[in-house]
């Protein structure tokens, strides 16, 4: 079986320099040789640094200045006018590049030179590194280099400058991947800092700030690594705004390049990883592409080998989704007593082997292993009143055993609850190629009742297949009904009502308005399974779903449900919290269908009036813990068929139902534009579900919210009350928002008392909590305009 994980190796300047000192025949050159003896340990890619120290070395003297001193002087005139030629057509030297065939570059991950300052605080160093990227970029396109991968962003406040190159990068090479590598930390810790004191050369205006670096020779390393001794264990612990400042800074660059597909990500897994697994959940949703394991990042296990500490464990794991290239470096250094280079291969490859997503998509008979091929592949809703279902389509549905063995036990404990008869009737409705026939009569004879079953269907292709089964297997027992359930007339009224008529949200293929029409088979006393089913919905976010709503560039393609089998994504919310505690739970429920329903005005035919019955509507509050971006909502369901027996997509509670059910992908609703939510806001989301005399349709619309408090006067404060560096808001792991001079009064919601001691020990004030609106959507979908189901 292919693996999920493709492995790579790094080759250094210093690798290349040893082998082209040597023998590397019958390779012609030391690259080729590398590669194949790498190819030969089993590596399916290197990555290697597209230049040498002697580019470094060119641009540092073309672009840098000692001091301002020597502007004057002769060498630094030179060097400025041999700048300047440069920037009006910047090339290469040949002992400046690393390959230079086209046979070199067939299994080579490029990586773009580290010591580039794209995001300087300096204007001049940023518009020749700007420059000498390009330039990079170009040679690696004119070898065909799939990939290069980008040095990482290292200024929060320049971040948008760094974003702006990779854009113009991105457009002028049209099918080359940029991988933007990316530590876990915030990258504020690297050791490697832009001194004060050299200046650019240029005369367009340079400010004469803080400009560039010598840049370094190596690649920049974590400032957290150096009290450790390497290959030690270390903390794990890390403070969110860390942990934010980095996803937050890869945000800023996807949204520059309008999340541009080709953009992906390369995660340096140098830090050790923290403890804190909800936010490290964010990267599901993220385009990983590459991730970056260096030997520094394992430790030794008791007999000497490498292994990984157990938070990187787990979350290498949880990566394989992404079937990423895992790139090795510095494992040829003998950091570690035991197993040699071999050793760090062998573990990831335990790592993928044991890994959760790849043991299910291994596994017959999960969902995932049913799934293949559908993973984030977005389907249109089934509409079953217009369409007719082909017969691969209920091919697919029937490979599910664990909704039809449901289906037979609901029916199974409803025909023994029934009361003694010689006669009891079952109606199955949208009988399809008979699946639900089969098991009827089986749930009959395992609880020795007489039963009758009228099978009613309205496609006249899968018609001829329920006479075929009739005549074959079920004789007299079942009788054939044609017709559309609303309209059609049965012999008799029934004690059981069997239907299949779920969708991924529940409601969404019209179960609730076709069995509107088949209600008046049943018996006053009849049983309608399924008996109810709940809508629920959470926030989530997912780059790649979003890319693909998008694709068609019109506003159909994101104001249109999707059914998705959900892979590259993270659920957004926690489970209560909020200001208040007023937030409802991680996923939540929006409305439910009840059947058979009592009270609705039914005509002389037993049928409804209208539809308005059922229209719903729902208002969800979630807490957002760790900061994203909102792509959508993702859509759940569950169903009581009868008693205890039901079926559910919920991600809580799905194992508990109905595990490994195949039949139900989830739904995905997503949003015309990203809603970024900051670490402890809120987001309202408000649904509704529509109809008129034609069509079904779903609206939703979000708003999002960030907690303030209303703080008494600083003269009525207690001391005690402020945090040590003066502040009164608490905690630095809580985001407090201080109210804005623009806003009277926090009233969004009741306000929440919160006690602080007075100064004099008397009456405590009580500052009121709230929350400030700092985001919202558009309304998707209004009337229908975009998707509908119709009647």
């Amino acid at each position: 079986m292919s693996p999920f994980a493709t492995l790579a190796t790094t080759i250094t300047l210093e690798d290349i320099q040893i082998k082209a000192a040597g023998v590397f025949e019958p390779h012609e050159t030391a690259v080729l040789a590398l590669s194949a003896d790498c190819q030969s340990q089993g590596y399916q890619a290197i990555c290697l640094p597209l230049t040498t120290t002697k580019w470094q070395e060119r641009w540092k003297n073309m672009c840098i200045m000692p001091s301002i001193e020597d502007a004057g002087n002769e060498a630094v005139i030179a060097a400025d006018k041999e700048a300047e030629a440069w920037r009006k057509s910047p090339s290469f030297l040949l002992d400046e590049v690393t390959i230079t065939r086209l046979d070199e570059a067939e299994f080579v991950l490029a990586m773009a030179s580290e010591w580039l300052r794209l995001d300087s605080d300096d204007d001049w160093v940023r518009h020749d590194s700007a420059i000498a990227l390009r330039q990079e970029v170009a040679y690696a396109s004119y070898l065909n280099v799939p990939t290069i991968i980008l040095p990482p962003p290292r200024n929060r406040s320049q971040v948008a400058s760094y974003a702006r190159v990779i854009n113009d990068c991105l457009k002028s090479v049209p099918y080359m991947q940029f991988s933007v590598r990316l530590p876990i930390y915030d990258p504020a810790v690297f050791q490697s800092k832009e001194p004060s004191s050299p200046n650019s050369h240029g005369h367009h205006g340079w400010s004469g700030a803080s400009s560039p670096p010598h840049p370094p020779t190596t690649p920049p390393k974590l400032a957290t690594s150096s009290p450790y001794p390497p290959g030690s264990l270390r903390s794990t612990k890390a403070p969110e705004g860390e942990l934010n400042a980095t996803w937050e800074m890869w945000d800023i660059i996807r949204n520059v390049c309008d999340y541009n597909i080709r953009l992906t990500l390369a995660l340096d897994l140098t830090p050790p990883l923290p403890v804190n697994a909800g936010v490290l959940n964010r990267w599901a949703a993220e385009p990983v592409k590459h991730i970056i394991l260096p030997a520094s990042a394992f430790i030794a296990n008791a007999k000497g080998y490498p292994v990984l500490p157990k938070g990187t464990q787990a979350f290498l794991r949880q990566s394989m989704i992404h079937r990423p290239t895992i790139i090795l470096s510095g494992v040829r250094s003998g950091l570690h007593a035991k197993g040699g280079e071999p050793a760090y291969a062998q573990y990831v490859k335990y790592l993928e082997k044991s890994s959760p997503p790849v043991q299910a998509m291994r596994t017959e008979g999960t969902v995932e292993n049913f799934g293949q091929g559908y993973q984030d592949y977005l389907q249109n809703p089934l509409q079953p009143l217009m369409d007719n279902l082909q017969s691969i389509t209920y091919q697919t549905f029937e490979q599910d055993p664990v909704k039809y063995h449901n289906y037979e036990e609901a029916i199974y404990l409803a025909l023994v609850d029934l009361p003694d008869s010689n006669r009891i009737v079952i109606c199955v409705a949208g009988a399809g190629r008979g699946p639900l026939v089969a098991r009827s009569l089986e749930a009959v004879r395992r609880s020795n009742r007489q039963a009758f079953i009228y099978a009613l269907e309205k496609n006249p292709t899968a018609w001829i297949t329920l006479q075929e089964r009739k005549a074959r297997d079920w004789g007299s027992s079942v009788e054939l009904v044609f017709g559309d359930m609303r309209y059609v007339e049965l012999p008799e009224k029934v004690d059981i009502l069997v239907s299949e008529l779920l969708g991924s949200f529940g409601d969404n293929e019209l179960s609730p308005e076709c069995l509107d029409g088949a209600m008046r088979f049943l018996k006053p006393d009849g049983i309608s399974i399924p008996s109810s089913y709940t809508a629920y919905l959470a926030p989530l976010s997912s780059s790649k779903l979003y890319n693909a709503a998008r694709e068609s560039r019109e506003l159909k393609g994101v104001e249109t449900p999707y059914v998705v089998m959900f892979q590259n994504v993270n659920l957004l919310s926690g489970d209560g919290g909020g200001v208040g505690g007023r937030c409802g739970p991680k996923i939540q429920e929006c409305w439910e269908f009840v059947h058979p329903r009592r009270d609705v005005a039914v005509d002389d035919r037993g049928l409804p009036f209208t539809n308005s019955h059922n229209v719903r509507a729902a208002r969800l509050c979630f807490h957002i813990p760790h900061a994203g971006v909102m792509h959508g909502f993702a859509g759940y369901f569950e169903a009581i068929l009868y008693g205890h027996v039901g079926l559910s997509i919920h991600p809580q509670r799905k194992d508990y139902i109905s595990k490994d059910m195949l039949s139900w992908f989830p739904l995905f609703l997503p949003l015309r534009q990203p809603l970024y939510l900051p670490s402890n806001s809120e987001v309202q989301v408000s649904l509704w579900r529509l109809t008129n005399d034609r069509q079904v349709w779903y609206e939703w619309y979000a708003e999002s919210f960030l907690p303030v408090f209303n703080v008494p006067s600083p003269v009525e404060q207690s001391e005690d009350a402020l945090n040590p560096d003066g502040s009164f808001f608490a905690s630095a792991s809580t985001h407090v928002a201080v109210p804005s001079p623009l806003i009277d009064a926090v009233d969004a919601f009741p306000l929440t008392p919160r006690s602080v001691t007075s100064k004099m020990g008397a009456e405590p004030a009580k500052p009121a909590s709230g929350v400030v609106k700092i985001g919202q959507t558009a309304l998707h979908n209004p009337g229908g305009r975009s998707s509908w189901i119709g009647l």
